[in-house]
């Protein structure tokens, strides 16, 4: 099984804080489907007939497609890949597109999920972000979802932001805890290097991101959640038992994926593959027939050092008869002696053959699993 991603690169304005690859208007749209429509037939070998299990439409904002538009595209893709065994279809929007009409269309496209970039739940950061709906706006959105039949609705909110104080961050959480929803993604604010935030950080015009709200509202987060019914999976993310996302543990758990669009990477086990993070490049390969702006083959080291950042991220962590069997008895050895050794022993535990991080732990995790890595 595998796992198809569509990077739909369009918004209708920046966010202070986001670092993906998008342009802030719609003129391109035109020549972007010719190109997507270019590339799913070039590509539609990649996966070797595997089949395609979860389908994600991301961006960008993908809600900013008419659903005409969105048929179009999924006609091509059951064409090339097929898609009658997809399980969970995703797509994002954000809630000013997420009118009742808008709802029920995509919904009768196949869509089973939604993750809704809401972002927050108070006017006052949502201004901060450069959001472009209110917090009445979001609720409406993810009520015009409810409505529409859909069941499994992910909402994202961002914490670490100084516009909001502790005390306000409880009561939102509380707030997002008592919708209809079944699965919660919350990521600290973070100025990546291409965002807004940022060249204001840089240029002096917004303090500093303070690592220590940022520190104390993750921990408020993981005090709040035990009283829902959603529960921790991976660091940022949290579900109704059932309800994790497919796609999203894909990626953690290495299995092949597609990705289509431009800035979209590609990975089929040993190799990953990416297109140009730029519209005008990927249009230009497209019509060039040139299937991929990069490509590098990963090594056995690679993968294992993958391995480590993506399962210690996880709350499942790393499989250690995984790890005896492809890698071998050494391997295994030199990784928990470098656990007892190097790491705080409030950081981690062994449950089993799970090497697991603790909650403190999955705070500092990319850092503890480079300290394990081969080089």
């Amino acid at each position: 099984m595998a796992g198809l991603y569509i990077h739909i690169p369009f918004c209708s304005s920046k966010c202070v804080y986001c670092g993906f690859y998008s342009v802030a208007n719609l003129r391109g749209k035109n020549s972007y489907l010719k190109a997507l429509a270019q590339e799913i037939e070039l590509r539609k070998g990649y996966l070797q007939g595997e089949k395609i299990q979860t389908l994600y439409l991301g961006g960008g904002t993908p809600s900013l497609l008419t659903l005409q538009e969105l048929e179009s595209i999924l006609t091509m893709l059951d064409s090339s890949f097929g898609l009658n065994s997809v399980e969970e279809f995703t797509m994002e929007a954000n809630p000013e597109q997420l009118t009742p009409d808008y709802c029920r269309g995509l919904r009768s496209l196949g869509i089973n999920r939604l993750s809704i970039g809401v972002q927050s739940l108070q006017d006052p950061v949502l201004r901060f972000m450069g959001r472009r709906h209110t917090a009445e706006e979001a609720l409406a959105a993810i009520r015009n979802a409810a409505a529409a039949s859909f069941d499994n609705l992910s909402i994202d909110l961002i914490y670490g932001v100084s516009e909001r104080d502790n005390a306000h961050w409880r009561e939102e959480l509380k707030a997002a805890l008592a919708l209809p929803i079944r699965h919660l993604s919350c990521y600290a604010l973070t100025p990546e290097e291409n965002s807004i935030l940022y060249k204001q950080i840089e240029h002096q015009r917004h303090a500093p991101i303070d690592d220590e709200l940022a520190s104390e509202q993750y921990r408020i987060l993981l005090e709040t959640l035990p009283a829902s019914e959603l529960k921790q999976y991976e660091i940022s993310n949290f579900a109704v038992p059932g309800y994790e996302s497919k796609h999203n543990s894909s990626y953690w758990n290495q299995t092949p994926y597609i990705g289509l669009g431009p800035a979209a990477h590609s990975f089929n086990g040993q190799s990953r593959q990416w297109n140009p993070a730029s519209l005008q490049q990927y249009n230009r390969n497209m019509a060039n027939d040139i299937d991929c702006e990069g490509h590098e083959t990963l090594s056995s080291d690679d993968i294992y050092n993958e391995t480590l950042l993506l399962g210690l991220r996880t709350c499942r962590g790393v499989d250690l008869q995984q790890i005896l069997v492809r890698y071998g008895e050494t391997r295994q050895k030199e990784l928990l002696d470098i656990f007892q050794r190097k790491i705080n022993p409030d950081l981690f535990q062994i449950k089993g053959n799970r090497l697991l991080l603790t909650e403190a732990g999955l705070w500092l995790a990319d850092g503890i699993a480079q300290s394990a890595f081969v080089v």
